[in-house]
C-alpha cells in the first residue's frame, strides 16, 4: 500500500476512534506529556526568554523526536513482515497517533453539556462547566456571555485540536501529529502574558503562532465553505480577523462568526485580567445557547473536510516525491 493511502486510512481510523471513544479518562498521552513538561518547567523556570526557549525545545523537540522514533521503528519492522502486515502496522501507528492528538469529540461533548445547562435555565451549572472548555473567569458571565465563550472556544479549538494536527500529520507524518500537539499544549501551559510566563513562555507562544498558522487558515477557509453563510463568513474573515490579538484565533473566530451569523468578541476576563477584544462580525446577532449546537456541527463538517483535503495533499506530495526519485534514477 502506498504511504499516502496508509496515511489517509490511518487518520480516518484515528478520527473514527475519537468519535467513538473520545479521550480516555486516565492515561491520556497528552496528559502524560503535560506532566513531563510541568516537571521540566519546575526544573528550568527562570524569568528569562532563553530558559523558556530551552524548555520549549526540550519538550516539543522531544515529543517530535519520540514520534519520529516510533515511525522509524515501524518502518524497520516492516522489512521483516509480509506486505499486508507491514501496511497494517503503518496504518495502526498513524491511527493511534491521530486518536491521541485530536480532541474533537471531547470538545463537542463539553460544549453540548454547557449548552444543555443553559437550555435548562441552569446558568450556575454552565458556569461550573465552562472551565472544562476554556480558561475564562465564569462567575461574572451571564447566559449569553457563556454561550459566546463556548462558540469562540469551539471555533478556536477546531483549529487547535483537530485541523492543525491533521495538517502537520499530512506534512510530516506521525512526528508532525505529535509535535504539533506538543507545541499547542505547551502554549496552553506557559504561553500566557502573566508575570510568571511573560518571558519564560514567549518561545512557546511564538512557536505555537507559527505552527498554528496553516491549520487556522485552512479552518477559516473550510468554515466559509461549510457554514450557512459563505459570503458573510468570507467578509468577516477579511475585515475582522486582523483586529483579533491572536494571529490564528482571529481568522477562525471571524469565519465562524460570519458563517453562523453571530457576533463574537467583546469584553472578557482571564485570571482576573479584563480584556476588551474587538467585535467580530458586528452585523451579526447576539449569541444564544442554540448557537452552540450549530457551532459544534460546523466544527464537525470542517474536521471531515480537513481529512479529505489533507489526504489529497499527501497524495499530491507523495506523487511529486515519486516522480523526483524516478527522474534521479
Amino acid at each position: 500500500m502506498r504511504a499516502d493511502r496508509a496515511f489517509a486510512l490511518g487518520t480516518a481510523l484515528g478520527l473514527l476512534g475519537d468519535a467513538l471513544f473520545g479521550d480516555p479518562r486516565r492515561g491520556h498521552p497528552v496528559a502524560a506529556f503535560g506532566r513531563t513538561a510541568g516537571a521540566a518547567e519546575r526544573a528550568l523556570w527562570r524569568d528569562h526568554r532563553g530558559w523558556g526557549a530551552l524548555h520549549t525545545a526540550l519538550c516539543a523537540g522531544g515529543a517530535a523526536a519520540a514520534g519520529a522514533l516510533l515511525a522509524r521503528t515501524a518502518r524497520a519492522a516492516d522489512a521483516g513482515l509480509r506486505r499486508p502486515a507491514a501496511d497494517a502496522a503503518q496504518i495502526a501507528l498513524t491511527a493511534a497517533a491521530t486518536w491521541a492528538v485530536v480532541g474533537g469529540t471531547s470538545l463537542a461533548r463539553e460544549a453540548r453539556a454547557i449548552g444543555a445547562a443553559l437550555a435548562a435555565g441552569d446558568t450556575e451549572a454552565a458556569r461550573r462547566r465552562l472551565p472544562h472548555l476554556c480558561g475564562r473567569d465564569p462567575q461574572a458571565l451571564d447566559e449569553r456571555q457563556i454561550a459566546r465563550a463556548v462558540v469562540e472556544s469551539v471555533a478556536e479549538n477546531t483549529s487547535d485540536a483537530v485541523v492543525g494536527a491533521l495538517v502537520w500529520g499530512a506534512a510530516a507524518g506521525v512526528p508532525g501529529l505529535v509535535g504539533f500537539r506538543a507545541v499547542n499544549t505547551l502554549d496552553a501551559m506557559v504561553g500566557h502574558k502573566s508575570p510568571r510566563y511573560r518571558r519564560f513562555g514567549w518561545a512557546a507562544a511564538r512557536l505555537d503562532d507559527v505552527a498554528g498558522r496553516p491549520g487556522s487558515r485552512l479552518t477559516a477557509g473550510l468554515a466559509v465553505l461549510a457554514g450557512g453563510d459563505a459570503r458573510g463568513a468570507a467578509r468577516a474573515w477579511r475585515t475582522d480577523a486582523a483586529r483579533h490579538p491572536s494571529p490564528n484565533a482571529g481568522p477562525v473566530e471571524a469565519a465562524f462568526a460570519g458563517a453562523l451569523g453571530v457576533r463574537l468578541g467583546g469584553t472578557l476576563s482571564y485570571g482576573g485580567r479584563i480584556e476588551h477584544r474587538p467585535v467580530l462580525n458586528a452585523a451579526g446577532r447576539e449569541v444564544g445557547y442554540g448557537d452552540i449546537e450549530r457551532a459544534v456541527r460546523l466544527s464537525r463538517r470542517v474536521s471531515l473536510l480537513t481529512l479529505a483535503v489533507c489526504a489529497a495533499g499527501r497524495t499530491g506530495t507523495d506523487a511529486v516525491v515519486r516522480r523526483a526519485r524516478k527522474a534521479r534514477s
